[in-house]
């Protein structure tokens, strides 16, 4: 035996299967690139990613989403956020109050709700309250919605037009107020 060894060793030097395989992947690789590059300018020119595979501002959302996205476009969150409170109004003041007293409605400008009871005895609970609830809405809503709470008692009785009417009288009215 002259000291060769029978196993035959691979040259450092790849063979031309392998080196036919590395230049197909860098060939893929820089066509993948021009690619790229050539589908971004493309979609500049055209204004943007157009509808398909990929999701963009087109497709269709959820019904939530969209409501959202409306309110916030139109700047409608507080208005919105109010009209929550008035559907929660037990919830928020209590039932036994609840009962007694509705909100009518939510001046945006003065930042004002307005509420309705059902006896002077409640308006002047509520009034007392008032403070109490004005903390509490803003922190349902966000510091500053809600300043001032303003509370009517009942409204009058319904004038009633008897058979001695006076022309041109507005009924007890004319008196009273």
């Amino acid at each position: 035996m002259s000291g060769e060894d029978p196993t035959p060793r691979k040259s450092a030097e790849p063979s031309g299967v392998d080196l036919a395989r590395v230049a197909l992947r860098a060939a893929k690789e820089a066509a993948r690139a021009r690619g790229d590059a050539t589908r971004q300018r493309k979609q500049a020119r055209r204004g943007g990613l157009r509808s398909g595979a990929r999701a963009d501002g087109r497709d269709p959302m959820a019904l939530g989403a969209a409501i959202n996205r409306l309110l916030t476009e139109r700047g409608w969150e507080a208005p919105a956020a109010v009209g929550g409170v008035m559907g929660r109004w037990p919830q928020i003041v209590g039932a036994d109050v609840a009962k007694h007293c509705v909100p009518e409605r939510y001046d945006e400008d003065e930042r004002v709700l307005t509420v309705r009871c059902d006896s002077t005895a409640w308006a002047t609970n509520l009034r007392l309250l008032a403070p109490t609830l004005v903390a509490r809405l803003n922190e349902d809503l966000g510091h500053g919605r809600v300043q001032l709470i303003k509370v009517l008692g009942p409204g009058g009785p319904a004038r009633r037009y008897g058979p001695l009417r006076a022309p041109g009288s507005t009924g007890p009215g004319d008196t009273y107020g």
